[in-house]
């Protein structure tokens, strides 16, 4: 398959165009689910077919409100929403010699791989393609060039070649919420008290007025390259 052919025939088609050729086209395909973006992603997957995989992250540093999120979404669609969990032995062993907020001191990848990125690359492993919820504007320093369909810079191995679909790319953050708002779709109630980006409650804080979202995230570090490793692929697309 020409990726590259592919995304530039699928610019100019609207979200659940991209979506459903997604899923005609893969039968080992999921969802991966955690925010605003996501959630719209799989309103509309569920409006093609009820049998959509869906899966989610828990880190055991969520929210309290992203985790009733999340179960309110699955009884809300009716689906079988995967929750994934890291490995307790990594976890315990990176609590146990760095403590619970080593990534204050030293940057947040490291735990993130242990509690994000183990778990999801062993998802992924058993896929062949995946559908996530990122946008070009969600981030100017990482994200701006994100396409419509890509070869899995992060996860694509020389046996797998793993195939990402981010239907959402040319969307904005008030095309989502409009979508949200029309078609009465569940979010997170942290939204209401500010939140834009939500990830795991120590590293996410509400944003101010006029700041970028990714600004409530990992705020100690570089705004220009906020990747927690899910897609690392970003910063080597940007030079950063």
């Amino acid at each position: 398959m020409n990726l590259v052919q592919l995304n530039h025939d699928m610019q100019g088609r609207d979200p659940q165009s991209v979506l459903s050729w997604a899923l005609d086209h893969y039968e080992k395909i999921a969802i991966s689910f955690s925010g605003a973006e996501d959630v719209v992603l799989v309103d509309m997957a569920t409006r093609f077919r009820g049998d959509v995989q869906v899966f989610s992250l828990d880190t055991g540093r969520l929210h309290p409100e992203t985790c009733r999120f999340l179960e309110e979404v699955r009884q809300h669609y009716g689906i079988r929403l995967e929750i994934l969990f890291p490995d307790f032995d990594l976890v315990q062993a990176l609590v146990q010699k760095k403590g619970l907020f080593s990534f204050h001191r030293e940057g947040h990848k490291e735990c993130c791989a242990v509690r994000k990125v183990e778990p999801l690359r062993r998802k992924l492993d058993s896929l062949d393609a995946w559908i996530t919820g990122q946008r070009m504007d969600q981030s100017p320093g990482t994200r701006a060039a994100i396409p419509l369909v890509q070869r899995d810079p992060s996860f694509s191995t020389e046996d797998h070649a793993l195939i990402k679909f981010n239907p959402l790319a040319n969307w904005t953050s008030d095309e989502v919420w409009a979508y949200i708002r029309e078609n009465d779709v569940p979010y997170n109630s942290l939204h209401e008290r500010g939140y834009i980006s939500i990830g795991c409650e120590p590293c996410t804080r509400p944003v101010l007025p006029n700041q970028h979202e990714r600004e409530g995230r990992w705020w100690w570090e570089d705004t220009a390259a906020k990747e927690c490793g899910l897609h690392a692929g970003n910063l080597k697309a940007t030079g950063s």
